[in-house]
């Protein structure tokens, strides 16, 4: 079994979501970022953290692609050019989505005063409607970004997507919004909206 640490409004969705598609067994523990729960697992204090055969895995991304590999779910082979495909969308989704929306988080609520940047949303706004306006047309027609079969990145890129809305950014290409609508729908993530703290 499993335990996840991390309070749910954070990157710590991804990791429920992908034990909730896989069906794996899991506890879970909602200690927020730099509680000392957080910081005994993460000397950072970042969420989430994964407890597996007494070993903490950090970084929502590690462990996705971890429980992917390890139940043989939601992900190519290692070594295919599907696997590479799929690591490629992977870091994209990171690069263009995760860390603008984090950029602009940390300029709004987590930087002390002093450190924040005024502006710094108004240009994280436009990058990111040029990032969905670059990918758009790569999701047209598909039901995931790699065709038909849901992989890690697509669990990223809809946590992005919600976490965008939820941040007050337009989803300014339809195709996006259609499809974060659609993964919205699984039943899995829809067990992951509805977990409380």
């Amino acid at each position: 079994m499993y335990e996840v640490i991390g309070a749910i409004r954070s990157r710590t969705r991804r990791v429920l979501w992908m034990l909730e598609e896989i069906g794996a067994s899991y506890t879970r523990n909602p200690a927020s970022a730099r509680s000392d729960t957080a910081r005994a697992v993460n000397p950072t204090g970042k969420i989430p953290a994964l407890i597996v055969d007494g070993t903490a895995l950090t970084d929502s991304t590690a462990i996705v692609q971890f429980l992917a590999d390890r139940h043989g779910q939601l992900t190519f082979e290692t070594g295919t050019i599907e696997r590479a495909q799929q690591d490629g969308f992977t870091q994209l989704v990171l690069d263009e989505f995760d860390s603008v929306l984090w950029m602009a988080g940390r300029h709004e609520h987590y930087l002390p005063e002093e450190e924040r940047i005024a502006g710094v949303r108004d240009t994280c706004a436009k990058e990111l409607a040029r990032n969905m306006a670059a990918l758009a047309p790569r999701l047209e027609g598909r039901e995931f970004l790699l065709g038909d079969v849901i992989t890690v990145p697509d669990l990223i890129l809809t946590h992005c997507l919600d976490w965008a809305r939820s941040a007050g950014f337009e989803i300014s290409e339809p195709v996006l919004e259609d499809y974060r609508k659609r993964l919205r729908n699984r039943d899995a993530y829809r067990r992951t909206l509805a977990m409380k703290e």
